[in-house]
């Protein structure tokens, strides 16, 4: 099955700085921590971004190892900044581990790598835009 071409994702806020975001059957928390006024249920909007290149990274690494019959079990350390003009995350260092690797292979893994999805989403930015709406209650669907 191959990854949709488009999608949805839905954020919908749980109070104070806790937000649940929906995406396909899944429901992820984001919050703040304790130290700077969150309940600390959840990950950052900036750490959920962060985790995402990195789970990118190891799904394109570990299957680039399938493909190739090499053993499994690809680890990835996602190290990252923050910067403050303007407020972003201004880096981020990736680290793969890919035991069983052989060495002759880590420079056609790290190629593949450089061109996983989100990556070349960082280097190619999308088009964002933005639309304010005044919120809709959503009406309970009754069966009928």
């Amino acid at each position: 099955m191959s990854e949709p071409r488009d999608g949805v994702i839905r954020v919908a806020w749980r109070g104070a700085d806790r937000f649940d975001v929906r995406i396909r059957r899944h429901v992820v928390r984001a919050d703040r921590p304790h130290d700077v006024g969150g309940s600390d249920t959840g990950p950052t909007p900036a750490e959920l971004f962060v985790g995402s290149v990195a789970a990118g990274i190891a799904c394109c690494a570990e299957r680039y190892l399938r493909q190739r019959q090499l053993p499994a079990g690809v680890g990835v350390t996602a190290r990252y900044g923050l910067g403050v003009c303007p407020g972003r995350i201004d880096r981020i260092e990736l680290s793969v581990d890919a035991p069983g690797l052989p060495d002759g292979l880590r420079a056609s893994l790290l190629s593949v790598l450089e061109h996983c999805a989100v990556c070349t989403t960082l280097r190619v930015p999308p088009r964002v835009t933005f639309e304010v709406r005044q919120a809709v209650p959503e009406i309970p669907v009754t069966p009928g």
